[in-house]
């Protein structure tokens, strides 16, 4: 079977099971992420965002394929990157499609809202496209990509705005228009067990949102699976703990001026990383064409 990563990732899409993509922002989240044992990776709007501290309405498309880029460069896993609304018109959405696939993403989430983003979305006010003109943006997406197992997902934000039922009918139309895969947001728990039901025909990706103010869903792979969606991609979560993490520490350092680690704890931590971004490789390779590496105490 070939090796690229495009190729992995259909086939990965094509057989049973749920698969866990957990939204990451960085080159050393997707060497944690591998190490972990997880198969695939997502580059979302709302993560490289935050991580770069711009926000994601404000991230221009060269930005996110600089992103993609540097976590190609470290990691062979399929890399489903958030394409927005495409950056504007079909003209524009080919244009993306043509950058993330040359960037190194192997598959690209198309969204039905309104370009330029708006940062109020984030607020829960969400605002949607009428439905030809997204699937006019599908249909350019398609025309665009180079590999033809580079996977199109058509995401639709109309379950909140404009009730299940439009959400459903507008899945189902970009369906139609050759999406390969489709990305929706369910209000309920009904709605979430119906949606697979409802549009058959192509794999469905179940976002989990954690820490949303909007009482959606946060599920388990096993209820995804049951209820018959391909992918859980963890949208939020790594920006979550990474933060969580980092308020608690600094806070610590502040008003302490004392780090408050253990150091036999560090010890190892600091070994995994340096593990996930490969020093023991260079190592040996210093050792093979430098020499015995000589150690100072």
């Amino acid at each position: 079977m070939s090796s690229r990563p495009t190729v992995i990732f259909r086939k990965m899409i094509s057989e049973p099971g749920c698969i866990i993509q957990p939204s990451i922002f960085s080159p050393l989240c997707a060497r944690i992420a591998e190490s972990a044992g997880l198969t695939a990776l997502g580059l979302g709007g709302y993560a490289m965002g935050a991580h770069t501290a711009i926000s994601e309405p404000l991230m221009s498309l060269e930005e996110i394929a600089q992103i993609v880029r540097g976590v190609r460069q470290v990691s062979p896993l399929p890399i489903m990157v958030d394409g927005g609304a495409g950056f504007g018109d079909p003209m524009h959405v080919m244009r993306t499609v043509r950058v993330l696939e040359q960037a190194g993403a192997s598959s690209i989430h198309l969204e039905d809202q309104f370009f330029p983003k708006r940062a109020r979305y984030h607020m829960g006010v969400e605002e949607v496209v009428p439905m030809e003109e997204m699937v006019q943006k599908i249909h350019a997406a398609l025309e665009a990509r180079q590999d033809d197992d580079f996977v199109i997902v058509a995401r639709t934000d109309a379950m909140r705005t404009h009730g299940y039922a439009e959400g459903v009918k507008r899945c189902n139309a970009y369906v139609e228009a050759g999406a390969d895969m489709i990305m929706i947001f369910p209000d309920s728990d009904e709605e979430t067990r119906s949606a697979p039901r409802d549009i058959p025909g192509v794999p469905l990706i179940y976002v989990n949102s954690t820490g949303n103010k909007f009482n959606r869903g946060v599920y388990s792979r096993t209820q995804l699976d049951d209820w018959g969606y391909k992918i859980l991609y963890d949208a939020i979560s790594s920006v979550n703990v990474t933060a969580r993490a980092l308020f608690a520490y600094y806070d610590h350092l502040n008003r302490t001026g004392e780090h408050g680690l253990d150091n036999a704890e560090m010890v190892k931590v600091r070994a995994d990383v340096e593990r996930a971004i490969g020093l023991e490789t260079l190592y040996k390779l210093e050792q093979a064409t430098l020499g015995d590496i000589k150690m100072f105490k």
